[in-house]
């Protein structure tokens, strides 16, 4: 294997990795622990844990999880859930899996979603595998908007499929249409977000038609927790709809993990990676839950497969069911309203103070984009030690700010104490 991949050694595998970082002189391991004092010893190290008030977004928020959550997904069928290849021993976890689907379709205005993605970005690496399946084409279009992490996983995506991948550049913030249409012929669509990295929320009416007329599928990627509140990719007329669901329940667990949502029309439904679940009844008349759709070439012919994606974030999907299923329509719409409100008093506060000058002349939803007129990696030191994880730095001294309905009014007006405070 080594002379095939033309390495002449073990060590040569991992000749990438920083030599402060490999060990060389063997485990430090520590002795065997009683039960209980394990149990201390990890309580002590969670102890560790610096609890901060959270104001920064980009992808992950501090949201609250309700107390259900946490239950019932500790629930013993649901706990190790992973594949339900048979229904007769998993009706539990294809029920879920079930309302999970039917919740993401109404969300996001798809005819059919498949049962979850790991995460926002590889879903939306996925959506442009389904629209190069679906088109034929090896170039897509992707705005400078799209989270760039997201823009990251696509172009990697891409690389081993020969995709071409073309960013469009941003005017005033928001996805210029005009660039689109000068870049849109011979593509197999474009991938926008909504709200997009700066926390803005765009307005993509006229875009499917474009897109539409040269043959391309349209891609939206939108956060779970805004889809309550703004128009949703079925009203604009997107082919796909591809982001994250970590708003909806999931903590933010240092990053991950988190689940990605795919869903798409009727049209492209045999080009969706990962599985459909579907409602029948048995042979006694009781309803059942079943597999209905799945690509079998992701197992049994891999080199002819769309994409090789097979497990899902099941558990995840679950937690992000219980929760929409908690809340209900409107109380997904107050929780959005709330997450709104917070940061648009933020937002003024911050202005007020004089230290900041506006970015972007764009409609917001949860994160906005101001610039400061002071140092602002001694500002992040100062909020730090003032127990709060502040804005993230996009440079140029532009900070990018997030609120969630955890946030309060002494939280948000301790924020803008210590703005006042830098020298």
């Amino acid at each position: 294997m080594l002379k095939v991949i033309g390495a002449k050694s073990l060590d040569d595998l991992f000749a990438s990795i920083p030599e402060k970082l490999k060990i060389k002189d063997g485990y430090d391991l520590p002795e065997a622990l009683g039960d209980d004092v394990l149990t201390r010893h990890m309580q002590d190290l969670a102890a560790q844990n610096q609890q901060l008030v959270v104001f920064r977004g980009a992808g992950s928020y501090d949201h609250y999880t309700p107390s259900i959550v946490k239950t019932l997904i500790n629930r013993q069928e649901f706990l190790t859930s992973y594949t339900p290849y048979q229904p007769e021993v998993a009706q539990g976890t294809l029920q879920y899996i079930f309302e999970y689907q039917s919740m993401v379709c109404e969300l996001t205005g798809m005819d059919v979603s498949n049962a979850s993605m790991y995460d926002g970005s590889t879903s939306v690496a996925e959506a442009m595998f389904m629209a190069y399946a679906q088109t034929g084409q090896s170039k897509i279009l992707i705005s400078e908007t799209v989270h760039p992490k997201t823009i990251a996983v696509v172009k990697t995506y891409a690389r081993y499929r020969d995709i071409e991948v073309v960013v469009v550049p941003a005017k005033d913030g928001v996805t210029d249409l005009s660039s689109v249409k000068q870049g849109i012929e011979g593509t197999m669509g474009l991938i926008v977000q909504n709200p997009n990295y700066f926390g803005l929320i765009e307005d993509y009416d006229g875009f499917a038609d474009v897109i539409h007329e040269a043959g391309g599928l349209f891609i939206m990627s939108a956060d779970g927790q805004a889809l309550a509140l703004l128009k949703t990719p079925g009203e604009y007329g997107a082919d796909i709809a591809a982001g994250d669901l970590q708003s909806l329940g999931l903590p933010m667990s240092f990053g991950g993990a988190y689940v990605g949502y795919l869903a798409t029309i009727k049209k492209h439904m045999r080009k969706m990676p990962g599985r459909i679940c579907g409602i029948t009844t048995d042979v006694d008349g009781k309803r059942a839950f079943v597999l209905t759709l799945q690509a079998r070439e992701q197992h049994i012919r891999r080199a002819k497969a769309n994409s090789n994606i097979c497990s899902n974030q099941s558990l995840m999907a679950l937690a992000v069911t219980i929760y929409m299923a908690a809340l209900g329509k409107e109380g997904l719409v107050q929780v959005a309203e709330e997450s709104m409100k917070g940061a648009h008093l933020l937002y003024q506060k911050l202005l007020k103070t004089g230290r900041f000058e506006n970015v972007y002349d764009q409609p917001f939803f949860k994160e906005f984009t101001l610039k400061a007129d002071f140092d602002v990696n001694a500002f992040e030191k100062d909020l730090l030690e003032h127990g709060i994880l502040g804005p993230l730095h996009l440079g140029d001294n532009n900070l990018l700010f997030a609120v969630t309905e955890k946030r309060t009014l002494a939280e948000i007006d301790l924020l803008v104490e210590r703005v006042v405070a830098q020298p």
